[in-house]
């Protein structure tokens, strides 16, 4: 008696582990029903228990992966040798709204009164893989804004002299033909110089001045700098709050920076006039900011390079301002930028700040 009830104890304690464990844990029969599914498994795959157990497997696989695992199980079953049995692998795995996520799996079994039961351990990789790429992505950022930084030395005194010199002969030519050539030459050194002070901002390491601050605050002195362009250019501008007050951890200047920018290329994108609204809204434990505008929008060929460096539709863009807004905005921890649009309706820029703290209540949720 006292045995069974250590037998039941340690099952009990063994039951518990693997219910709560953060690897998804699916158990199968033979025939494929599943006989066990964990609440990792319930949250990796997005299915209830009630959806999955006492049913085929099927249900949450991929037909691909279906048929692999149909073969796998029947070949181990009647010959008793394994392939993948004791080794982990990666696969693509489907969550229950069909979104495909990176996941590593394992496989064990085991035999009960001549049964076979096979029990998949399944970890998602989604947030590995994603560290990984941020750390190859900082590791080649690295390498090349050391390359950037000695290439601007380079060409930065070459261009400022080139620059002055043309100013002074500006200075000195009464020849309206020469004149105009050089002032060509200045406009042209100027934009070369924007162009370095660019790549240096996206390529070089940055140090973020971080301060707790009203993000709507923000919103209110960046629309307070482009009020009066936007009334000469017949643009119609408005800042909406949800009524409250959320306090972000950041940079100032340079957050201000990345809402000034999308801004800017809001207004640009409405050469005869429109809308454009600011939006501020609490979401769970973050804030969106949203910047729209009834501009020309963006193609869908387009969109998918808008925060790409030197991608640009303007006629004297660089194509680096949106790289260096979304480079700013990632390098705040948990905080994204994302962008909609359709050609001839408009764009819409997402920017999502963790909140420290909801505030006191905006006294000015509209302007």
């Amino acid at each position: 008696m006292v045995e069974r009830k250590e037998e039941a104890k340690e099952l009990a304690v063994l039951q518990g582990a693997v219910e709560n464990t953060n690897e998804a844990f699916v158990t199968i029969d033979q025939n494929h029903k599943v006989l066990f599914f964990n609440k990792a498994a319930e949250r990796i795959f997005c299915f209830s228990r009630d959806e999955v157990i006492g049913r085929d497997l099927d249900v949450i696989m991929s037909p691909r992966c279906s048929r692999d695992h149909h073969e796998a199980v029947e070949r181990f079953v009647r010959t008793r040798k394994p392939r993948r049995i004791g080794h982990g692998s990666e696969i693509l795995a489907t969550r229950k709204n069909g979104e495909t996520f990176p996941a590593n799996i394992s496989f064990s079994v085991s035999e009960v009164d001549g049964k076979m039961y096979f029990t998949g351990i399944v970890s998602d990789l989604t947030e590995t893989k994603a560290l990984q790429e941020r750390i190859i992505r900082s590791e080649r950022l690295a390498a090349l804004g050391q390359v950037v930084a000695e290439i601007s030395h380079e060409i930065k005194n070459p261009l400022m002299m080139v620059g002055g010199f043309a100013k002074q002969l500006i200075k000195q030519n009464r020849d309206e033909k020469s004149t105009r050539k050089l002032n060509i030459i200045v406009n042209e050194v100027e934009r070369l110089e924007n162009l370095l002070k660019e790549l240096r901002a996206l390529y070089l390491p940055r140090t973020l001045n971080m301060e707790e601050m009203s993000i709507n605050e923000v919103l209110r002195e960046v629309h307070e700098l482009v009020r009066a362009d936007c009334e000469n250019k017949r643009i119609i501008t408005e800042i909406r709050t949800d009524g409250s007050q959320p306090m972000v951890m950041g940079d100032r200047a340079k957050l201000k920076q990345v809402f000034l920018n999308l801004v800017k290329n809001a207004m640009e994108a409405m050469e005869s006039g429109g809308n454009l609204s600011v939006q501020s809204q609490l979401r769970g434990d973050k804030v969106e900011i949203a910047i729209m505008d009834s501009g020309c929008g963006i193609s869908k060929d387009d969109l998918r390079k808008v925060f790409s460096p030197f991608f640009t539709t303007k006629r004297h863009g660089t194509g680096l301002g949106l790289s260096i807004s979304k480079s700013i905005i990632e390098e705040h921890p948990g905080s994204s930028l994302a962008v909609e649009s359709e050609a001839g309706k408009g764009t819409v820029f997402r920017v999502s700040l963790p909140v420290i703290g909801a505030g006191t209540k905006d006294s000015n949720p509209e302007i």
